[in-house]
């Protein structure tokens, strides 16, 4: 059984090595899809460190809007996918004036049918801190916490990263060596 997973943590949290090392447990041909839009030299720097952290052990998928139809597709010729992240998808997503609640249940309907491979999802979770006090940050922070809501429903395992620590929410403890 195929069993998808969500990872959820702060910036910095250690959620993206997390989500790494249980992929590369749960199968032997990964993919790392990829959401960012490299917009300036900061955005750049850190896709470059995170690539050179990952180094070959992954296939490098860039796909920062049809999140759906690439996973279908990388499920052709990879048993595990790592999505990172959901919450660049979804400023994608508004900056391109898509309809952030279709796509999520586009991606939800997707996950409930797709077997091909393991789905592993990391996401900033932004619903931890202040009220963001302008309209465009506390819509991008309510659509986040409703594609969290939906997302952690359907997926099998749900994991809450703080400073490099995985807290299992949902479903089974990561099998980590020590």
């Amino acid at each position: 059984m195929t069993r998808h997973c969500l990872v959820l943590g702060g910036a910095r949290s250690g959620k993206t090595s997390f989500a790494e090392r249980l992929a590369l447990r749960a199968g032997s041909r990964p993919a790392y899809l990829a959401t960012a839009n490299m917009l300036d030299d900061e955005m750049r720097d850190r896709v470059r460190s995170h690539q050179a952290g990952r180094g070959e052990r992954f296939t490098t998928i860039e796909e920062p809007v049809e999140l759906s139809h690439m996973i279908i597709k990388a499920g052709a010729t990879h048993d595990v996918i790592l999505v990172d992240c959901l919450t660049l998808w979804i400023t994608n997503l508004l900056i391109a004036s898509e309809d952030v609640a279709t796509a999520v249940s586009e991606l939800c309907a997707t996950l409930t049918e797709f077997k091909a491979a393991k789905v592993i999802l990391v996401s900033n979770e932004v619903g931890l801190g202040i009220v963001p006090d302008n309209a465009m940050a506390r819509t991008f922070r309510d659509l986040a916490g409703s594609a969290h809501q939906r997302l952690g429903e359907i997926c099998d395992d749900v994991y809450f990263v703080a400073a490099g620590l995985p807290l299992t929410m949902k479903g089974d403890a990561p099998q980590m060596p020590s």
